[in-house]
C-alpha cells in the first residue's frame, strides 16, 4: 500500500481521502466534530504511524490555501454595519471572556514554567471559540434563533474581531522582529499595514459592490473571483511582511459590505470545508507523538480550565448584567472548547518563530480535548443544567431584569397561552383572537415578538422548553396551552421539546388542557400517554377540511381554505 501511494501524489491524496471518510464516519458515529476526525487522520497518516503522507509540501500548500478561504469567509461576515449594532451583552461578554480566559491562561502558564511568549500565545488561543462546531450543534438542536443562542453568536462575532486585531498584531511584530533593527521595521509593518487597511476601505467604497454586481451575473465567475481575490491578498499580506492569513481575512472584510456576500459564502463553504481537511491532515501528520506525551499533564489542566472556566466567566458576566442562570450556564457552555483559530493562530506563531513546534503540539492537544468533551457538554446542555442547578444559584441576579420584564406587560389573565408564532402558530392566533378570546404568545425568536408586540397581541419572550420560564408564565385560569413550535427531527440529543413542554406545564401545576402539534403520526400516542389533551396534525387536518370543500355538494360562495380554523376533533387523548 505505502509502495503504491509513494509512486504520485494523486495516489497520495486519493488515500488519504478514503483514510478520511473512513474516520470522519466512526467520528460521526461518535457525535464528534470533523475537526478531531481530520486530526486524528493526519497522526494515522502520519509518519510516526502509517506513514502515508509523503508530499508535504503538497498537503501544506492546500493547507495554506484551505485557511486564506476560511479567513476570507470570516472577514465576509464581519460587515461594518453589522458591527455596529452589536448589542451591549454580546460586546460585554465577547471581551469580558477573551479579557479574562487571557488573562487567566496567562497566569496558568507562567506558573507551569512556561516563557512569556509561549504563555501569551497559549493564553490567546484559549480565547477563541469555533463558530462552526458552535452553530452546527446549536442548529442540530434547533437552539439557534433561543436567546442563549442568539447571545453565543453576539460573542462569536467578537471574538472574530479579536481574531483580525491579534492576526494584525502579531504579523505586524512578527514582520519586524526577523531583522536587526526591530523597532523600527515594527514600525514599518504597521504602517504598511495602515496603508494597506486604507487601500481595503477605498475598496469598499468604490470598488466592491459594482464589481461584484458584475461579476454575479455569471455564478461560477463570482465564486472564481472570490477564490482569486483571497489568495491574492493572502499573497500581498505574505509580500508586505504580514501573514497570509491576515490578508485572507481582509479579503472577505473587503466583500462584507456587498449584497452579495451570503451567496459567496454558500457557495464557498463547501470548498473550505474540503480544503481544511488538508490543514488538519498536515497539522496531525505534524505532531511529534514522542513529545505529546510530556505534555498530557499540562495539556489536561489548560483543557480544564477552557472546560470550566469558561463557562464560568460568561455566566458570571450575564448574571452581572441581568441574565438568568440558566441562559448564563447555556450560552456559557458555547465556549468551553477552542476552535480552528486556535490552532491556526499557533502555527503562524510558529512560522514567524516565536514559539516552537511542541507549543503547536500543546494547543493541538488541548484542541482534541475540549472540542472532543465540549460537543457532548453542549449536547446535553439541559441534562447538565439540570443536575447542577442547585449550585448555580451565586450566578443570578434578584429579579432578573433582562428576561422577565416582558411580562409586565402583557395581561395577567389569558384563555389561551400558544407557544410557537410562526406560520401555523400566528394563525390558530389570529383565529382564536377573532372569536373573542385573549391569546398570549410565547417565542424565543425576539424579531418575532417584536412583530406581534406592534401588532397588539400580548407576547412573552422565551424558552418553552425552560420549566423555569414556564412557571414564571400566568397560568391561572388558562383554559389551554397550546404547542405550535415546528416539529424537527430530534437532533443529537434525541429529545423532544413537546415532551419537554408538557412536563414543564405539569410541574408548574398547570390545570387546563394541553394541544400538541404533530407532523407525523407514529407518536402521537406517545405524546396523549405523556398528556396531551389533544394533538393537532396540521397537514391531516387541511386535507380532510380541503376534501371536505372539494367533495361538497353545495359549498358556501367564495369559501376558501384559509377560513379554516383547526377543530378540535383531530387526535385527542387523556
Amino acid at each position: 500500500m505505502l509502495e503504491v501511494v509513494s509512486v504520485s501524489v494523486f495516489y497520495e491524496i486519493a488515500a488519504l481521502l478514503v483514510l478520511a471518510t473512513a474516520v470522519g464516519l466512526v467520528g460521526v458515529l461518535l457525535r464528534q466534530p470533523l475537526i478531531v476526525s481530520f486530526i486524528a487522520v493526519g497522526i494515522l497518516a502520519g509518519p510516526s504511524l502509517l506513514g502515508i503522507v509523503r508530499s508535504p509540501e503538497q498537503i501544506n500548500l492546500l493547507a495554506e490555501l484551505g485557511i486564506a478561504v476560511l479567513l476570507f469567509l470570516v472577514g465576509l461576515k464581519l460587515d461594518v454595519k453589522l458591527v455596529k449594532t452589536l448589542g451591549p451583552v454580546a460586546l460585554t461578554t465577547g471581551l469580558g471572556q477573551v479579557a479574562f480566559t487571557s488573562i487567566i491562561g496567562f497566569a496558568i502558564g507562567i506558573a507551569l514554567g512556561l516563557d512569556v511568549v509561549t504563555s501569551l500565545y497559549v493564553a490567546v488561543a484559549l480565547t477563541f471559540s469555533s463558530t462552526i462546531i458552535i452553530v452546527k450543534l446549536l442548529s442540530d438542536k434547533r437552539e439557534i434563533d433561543s436567546l442563549h443562542g442568539r447571545v453565543a453568536l453576539g460573542f462569536l462575532i467578537v471574538q472574530d474581531l479579536v481574531v483580525v486585531l491579534a492576526m494584525l498584531v502579531m504579523s505586524g511584530i512578527g514582520a519586524g522582529a526577523q531583522s536587526a533593527s526591530a523597532a523600527r521595521d515594527i514600525a514599518v509593518a504597521f504602517g504598511t499595514g495602515a496603508l494597506m487597511l486604507v487601500g481595503v476601505g477605498l475598496f469598499i467604497r468604490f470598488v466592491a459592490e459594482p464589481l461584484v454586481e458584475r461579476l454575479a451575473r455569471a455564478p461560477e465567475l463570482l465564486v472564481t473571483f472570490a477564490i482569486g481575490w483571497a489568495a491574492l491578498l493572502a499573497a500581498a499580506g505574505d509580500f508586505l511582511g504580514f501573514s497570509k492569513e491576515l490578508g485572507g481575512l481582509l479579503a472577505g472584510v473587503s466583500l462584507a459590505s456587498t449584497q452579495f456576500r451570503e451567496a459567496m459564502a454558500a457557495r464557498l463553504a463547501p470548498l473550505r470545508d474540503f480544503l481544511l481537511l488538508f490543514f488538519f491532515i498536515a497539522l496531525g501528520a505534524g505532531l511529534d507523538l514522542s513529545l505529546l506525551g510530556e505534555q498530557v499533564p499540562i495539556a489536561i489542566l489548560f483543557s480544564l480550565f477552557v472546560l470550566v472556566g469558561n463557562p464560568l466567566i460568561v455566566l458570571v458576566i450575564m448574571g452581572a448584567m441581568g441574565y438568568r442562570k440558566r441562559t448564563g450556564f447555556l450560552a456559557g457552555l458555547t465556549v468551553a472548547q477552542i476552535s480552528e483559530f486556535s490552532l491556526i493562530f499557533a502555527a503562524v506563531g510558529v512560522t514567524l518563530g516565536h514559539i516552537g513546534a511542541e507549543t503547536l503540539g500543546l494547543v493541538t492537544l488541548v484542541g482534541l480535548i475540549t472540542i472532543s468533551l465540549s460537543t457532548y457538554m453542549i449536547t446535553y446542555s439541559h441534562h447538565l443544567y439540570t443536575w447542577l442547578e442547585p449550585a448555580l444559584g451565586v450566578f443570578e441576579r434578584r429579579g432578573t431584569p433582562r428576561e422577565v420584564a416582558g411580562l409586565d406587560h402583557v395581561q395577567r389573565r389569558h384563555d389561551v397561552i400558544l407557544f410557537g408564532l410562526g406560520r401555523y402558530g400566528g394563525a390558530i392566533a389570529h383565529r382564536v383572537t377573532q372569536q373573542g378570546h385573549s391569546v398570549l404568545g410565547v417565542d424565543f425568536n425576539p424579531a418575532v415578538v417584536r412583530q406581534w408586540q406592534a401588532e397588539g397581541l400580548d407576547v412573552a419572550f422565551g424558552d418553552a422548553t425552560d420549566p423555569e420560564f414556564v412557571a414564571s408564565l400566568p397560568l391561572t385560569d388558562v383554559r389551554w396551552a397550546v404547542s405550535a413550535v415546528p416539529e424537527h427531527e430530534t437532533g443529537l440529543t434525541h429529545e423532544d421539546a413537546r415532551l419537554g413542554l408538557i412536563d414543564a406545564l405539569q410541574a408548574a401545576g398547570f390545570t387546563g388542557r394541553i394541544a400538541v402539534t404533530a407532523h407525523r403520526g407514529t407518536n402521537t400516542e406517545i405524546l396523549s400517554e405523556r398528556g396531551a389533551d389533544l394533538v393537532l396534525r396540521p397537514f391531516h387536518d387541511a386535507a380532510d377540511r380541503a376534501a371536505q370543500l372539494i367533495l361538497d355538494e353545495a359549498p358556501p360562495s367564495h369559501e376558501t381554505s384559509d377560513s379554516f380554523v383547526p377543530s378540535p376533533q383531530s387526535e385527542t387523548g387523556r
